[in-house]
């Protein structure tokens, strides 16, 4: 009887657990994706961790199958380092995190934008930093019947998830730079903005507003078919070319093979501040992507809501240790205002990295003759 209380009891237990790794119903997993706007998630999305862009001992490798989305917690979810001929190196992990929190924030937005509400705030799981968003309504926006503010809603709920991500997990790579441990290890310096994390960041973005528009399937499995397909577009390879790729830069690009000892020279500072494109670092010389260009994709913006009337502001509140060193950058004593001081934080970072790893490794990625990737 003792024993069959326990194993209830741990039963029971393991459940909740689990509930929060999606064995219960949520939006993600119930209904279509485009009324999860509607909705809402039960909960922010978990918190995964990336990985560096080059093989190296517990890299984990993705090939062409990546698996089902998950936006809680799955066995059968394949994270790790990908190769694309027109993307070179993508974490499929940072893709996830940045599409699971579009979708996140895309449901938060609105919900606030139906309230009327002044501003929201939030902050992700691994970092102290406090992003506030502040909203300004159109004239007569309470007036409008429900139906028109909601569609309208939904518009500008749309362009302010991407936005508002996008620019959260850009802060967060500059925290890492500047000394931030979300995990208290001294591994992740190497990891900020290494050459594949921004572009990855991006694709999530995107991938994830598709997902959210699809009428036909639950969130997760919308996520898995738009990844899939994106990634089939950018030319994705086979696992092996994920090591052939990173072996072909090894030296050059990185040194190291296991996490604490990685010095990672290469980074791709390109968040879109010249020309509204992310461009990808691509290796050079991989036979299977001869003459593919790199793919660039539009870094989010909120010009959709002039045509509604709606103004938005954003600001981030640092709390972390490292707060102080980039304050004093943009010579402020509380927030960031990354429209203002991301530029200026850039530019710091970029001299940082001439200075650390010498000219032959320019942080400033050459573009060239790109494909330009239009989102729909």
């Amino acid at each position: 009887m003792c024993i069959w209380r326990l194993y209830l009891v741990g039963a029971l237990s393991l459940t909740f657990v689990l509930g929060g790794c999606g064995m219960i119903p949520d939006a993600s997993n119930s209904g279509t994706a485009d009324q999860v706007v509607y909705r809402g998630f039960l909960s922010r999305p978990r918190i995964r961790y990336g990985t560096y862009p080059c093989a190296i001992v517990g890299t984990p490798l993705v090939g062409r199958r990546m698996g089902p989305h998950s936006y809680h917690w799955s066995p059968f979810e394949k994270d790790g380092i990908a190769y694309t001929c027109g993307a070179g190196h993508v974490d499929i992990i940072h893709l996830r995190i940045a599409a699971d929190w579009t979708a996140y924030l895309t449901t938060v937005a609105y919900k606030h934008l139906m309230k009327g509400d002044g501003q929201f705030t939030y902050k992700l799981a691994v970092d102290r930093s406090r992003t506030i968003v502040q909203i300004s309504y159109p004239k007569g926006w309470d007036g409008l019947p429900e139906k028109t503010r909601s569609d309208i809603a939904r518009e500008v709920a749309f362009a302010m998830g991407p936005y508002v991500t996008f620019t959260t997990v850009t802060w967060h790579e500059m925290l890492t730079w500047y000394g931030y441990k979300c995990i208290g290890l001294p591994v992740e310096f190497a990891s900020a903005f290494s050459w594949e994390d921004s572009y990855s960041n991006l694709l999530g973005t995107i991938v994830a507003v598709r997902a959210m528009r699809d009428t036909e399937h639950s969130y997760n499995q919308a996520m898995e078919i738009a990844m899939q397909d994106e990634m089939r577009k950018l030319g994705i390879q086979p696992a092996r070319m994920v090591k052939e790729a990173s072996e072909a830069v090894r030296g050059k690009w990185f040194t190291g093979n296991l996490a604490i000892f990685v010095d990672m020279k290469k980074r791709n500072f390109d968040i879109g501040l010249d020309d509204g494109f992310v461009t990808p670092t691509v290796v050079p010389g991989m036979s299977e992507c001869l003459d593919v260009p790199p793919v660039s994709y539009p870094v989010p913006d909120l010009s959709l809501l002039e045509e509604y009337g709606f103004s938005v502001n954003v600001e981030i509140e640092p709390h972390e240790w490292e707060k102080n060193k980039l304050l004093r950058i943009v010579h402020q004593e509380k927030r960031i205002n990354p429209r203002i001081h991301f530029p200026q934080i850039m530019d710091d970072m970029r001299r940082q990295a001439a200075a650390r790893y010498g000219p032959e490794y320019s942080p400033d990625q050459d573009k060239g003759n790109p494909q330009v990737y239009t989102a729909k």
